[in-house]
Order: C-alpha cells, then structure tokens, then sequence
C-alpha cells in the first residue's frame, strides 16, 4: 500500500478509471480483488472495461475489499449513477450526539494533560482545557484564528516551533504522519496543499518524507523548553472504529502524556503556576 498516491482529479470519475486507481493503489490485481471480493475476475474485468454495470451491492463489496474511505465510496456510487450512501453530518447533527458526548467525556478524563480532536487536515474541533492552557505558555493562541491547524503551530517559526527542542526530528515524523494517517492511505487534493504549505516553511527538507530508522526509541517525544525546563510528550491517537458516516471516520483524537518522570514534574508545575496565576485576581 502506497501512501504516497493522489486520488484522481475532478475529470477522472468514470467507474473502471476509479477501480483501476483504487487497486493501484493497494497494490492489488485484478486476481487479488477477485479473491477478496468474492467476485469472478471476469466481471470484474467487465466492470472495469465498462461493459457491465455492477449492482450497489457489488460495488459496495468491492470498495471493502479495496479498503476505500466512507467519502470516496460516495464518489464510486455516483460514478455507477446511484446516490450516495455515507452522510457526512455536522458535529450538531442529533445522529452524532453519542459520539461527541463519548469524545467529550474522554477529552475530560484525559485532564491535566492536553488532548485534541483533529478533522483529517489536522484543524483542531475539540480540546480539553489543559491544551490550550499549556499552549498558551509559549504563543497567544487567540491570535490565530480558528480552526487551529496542529501542523501549522508545529512548523511555523512564530509558532511552537522555537520552543520544540527537537524540532528537525518531530517535524520529519509528523510529515511522515501526514501520509501514513491519511484517510485510505492516500493523498487527496487539500491534503496535498496542505503537505506543500508545510514543505514550504524555511528548513523542511523534501527526504524528511521518507520514514527513518536511525532511533532507538519505540517513539518521537515532542520535546518543549521553557525556562531552563524540558517537557517531553508523546501522542496516543484514538479513531472510531467501524465507522459508518464520513465525518466519524474523518476524525481522530490525539491524546497527549509526558514521556518521563522528569517531563511529569516539570509539566505538572508549569500548570500548577499558571494555574495560580488565573486565580490571582479571584483573591484580590
């Protein structure tokens, strides 16, 4: 499976075109999805070329076997002529009302650390408190107007990025990130302009793309200083599992820990501080 593809252009939406891409795209013969599916290589060789039309159902088995995200399963139905299937709902929609409380009760449970849920470009629409309390220490997030882009506080030199004291290597993983997350493994359009914004800022180098085995350690800590202080965190990423709507599967929450005991203390007391700071004025 190649993370590195793109999906097809807005021309390129006839239904052999879309397969042939999608099975491209997972290294797949027309045998192997023959295999998978359930269905003969010959009508699927017919599906392709164009001289049969396949039934919603064929279509549906054949996008599981393909592994193909919730939104482009829209797009193969609507290049067959059948309507879409997978709604993509809005986060105030009642159908999502069980997910948001379940995603709210953990970004409470996860306090004092920070933890966030990203849509698929990485723009922030949920966080707990301690996120943008132990943010704030080092930019003015109300500055930047929302959504907030993870990525983009990581990578711009008037963000984060000065106070990341390994910053070389956490931008190299986080761009790795960006290609092994993607929804369905591939690239699509406004995930590619945002992969371009960030090779744009100064000092990202085009082979930090390309996954790394010189560490030793199972993971990349972000490492922070403030102050003569280091804070190492390191992420824990939940998804939902066995979405059935886009905007489910397009989410994920990134759950932030200190990667040490050292990184624990000193976090704990920064937040301690500011903590007494907010209250300040309370007592006066």
């Amino acid at each position: 499976m190649n993370a590195s593809f793109k999906l097809p252009g807005p021309k390129a939406r006839e239904l052999g075109e879309l397969l042939r891409y999608w099975r491209d795209a997972r290294s797949k013969s027309q045998l192997d999805l023959s295999l998978d599916s359930g269905l003969s290589q010959r009508h699927l060789s017919f599906v392709e070329s164009g001289r049969s039309t396949p039934s919603r159902q064929t279509l549906l088995d054949i996008a599981q076997a393909l592994d193909i995200p919730l939104r482009e399963r829209n797009t193969l139905m609507l290049s067959a002529g059948y309507a879409p299937i997978f709604a993509e709902s809005e986060w105030s929609a009642p159908e999502m009302q069980s997910l948001t409380k379940a995603l709210e009760r953990v970004l409470r449970q996860h306090e004092p650390y920070p933890a966030v849920v990203m849509d698929r470009y990485w723009h922030v629409v949920m966080r707990n408190e301690s996120a943008p309390r132990f943010f704030n220490h080092f930019i003015d997030l109300e500055a930047r107007k929302p959504p907030r882009n993870l990525l983009h506080l990581m990578f711009d030199p008037k963000g984060l990025r000065p106070f990341i004291t390994n910053w070389p290597e956490v931008a190299a993983s986080l761009l790795q990130r960006v290609y092994r997350e993607s929804i369905g493994r591939v690239i699509d359009e406004r995930t590619g302009e945002l992969l371009a914004q960030l090779q744009a800022y100064p000092g990202v180098k085009a082979e930090w793309r390309q996954p790394s085995t010189s560490s030793a350690l199972p993971l990349i800590p972000i490492g922070f200083a403030l102050k003569g202080k280091r804070i190492n965190l390191f992420s824990l990423i939940t998804t939902v599992g066995a979405p059935v709507s886009i905007t489910a599967q397009e989410h994920r929450m990134e759950c932030m820990f200190p990667a040490d005991d050292e990184s624990e203390r000193n976090y704990l007391d920064l937040m301690a501080k500011k903590t007494r700071r907010n209250r300040a004025p309370a007592r006066s």
